[in-house]
């Protein structure tokens, strides 16, 4: 349980995320992912990084059960400085990101892919932000990385899913494959990277980050800056309280 980081194969660092039942991270979690992405791009022996995860699906967000715990806003400062951390850790790794999704990636998770370099996503994926079933806001700005903008809005606001075969043929997702063969088909994706020069595609890493039309890190912190308006308003609060229990607000 947790994150654990190993080498698959010459030049790859497998990242496995693993928090039962549903991968939704804990305030530390996201801190530990950032940690463990950060340190294999820093490794000068890899040059392409996987970031997958075990049990039911890639990722489903933060862990609202720690918030919900919580009477003050430690956990929700908590959560928002991780999830920056961590979506931050996969966009500016030193070297490429490959995500292999399998199941749910809401939330979160879109953070995660939404910053990757490639995504390898098994045929049962399925990737949407339901914040505002959740009380929060955020991640629009990884989701409109995946996306169109009308499609991105249109997902944001009815808090819907998109399957990878649609993200597919929207050219975000690189390859669909089977559930069985997703780990394979990432690390040959990641293979396919770690045979060029390591020096040179850490220079093509920084140089296509460069010319990002949108700074994500500075557009993400906008979004959160909202999440905590929502907050101290009451409104998340009122919202997160009927998570999982059928109720509207």
């Amino acid at each position: 349980m947790g994150v654990s980081t190993s080498s698959p194969d010459k030049g790859i660092a497998l990242v496995t995320v693993d928090f039962p039942p549903v991968n939704a991270l804990p305030v530390q979690g996201w801190y530990d992912l950032a940690d463990a992405l950060r340190a294999a791009g820093r490794d000068p022996g890899i040059r392409c990084v996987v970031l997958a995860a075990e049990g039911r699906g890639f990722n489903a967000g933060v862990d609202i059960k720690e918030m919900q715990r919580d009477t003050g806003h430690a956990a929700l400062v908590g959560a928002n400085r991780g999830c920056y951390e961590a979506f931050a850790a996969v966009y500016e790794c030193e070297v490429p990101v490959v995500a292999a999704v399998n199941g749910f990636c809401l939330g979160g998770g879109i953070g995660l892919v939404g910053n990757a370099d490639a995504i390898v996503a098994s045929e049962d994926a399925t990737f949407g932000l339901p914040e505002l079933d959740r009380g929060a806001l955020g991640a629009a700005t990884h989701l409109a990385r995946l996306v169109p903008q009308h499609l991105m809005r249109a997902l944001y606001y009815t808090s819907r899913t998109a399957t990878a075969a649609e993200l597919h043929a929207h050219g975000s997702v690189w390859r669909v494959v089977p559930r069985t063969e997703l780990r394979a088909a990432a690390l040959e994706l990641a293979a396919e990277i770690a045979k060029k020069d390591g020096y040179l595609i850490r220079l093509a890493k920084a140089a296509i980050n460069g010319i990002d039309p949108v700074d994500v890190r500075r557009s993400y912190r906008f979004e959160q800056g909202f999440t905590f308006e929502a907050n101290l308003s009451g409104v998340a609060d009122r919202v997160r309280h009927t998570f999982g229990k059928g109720e509207r607000a």
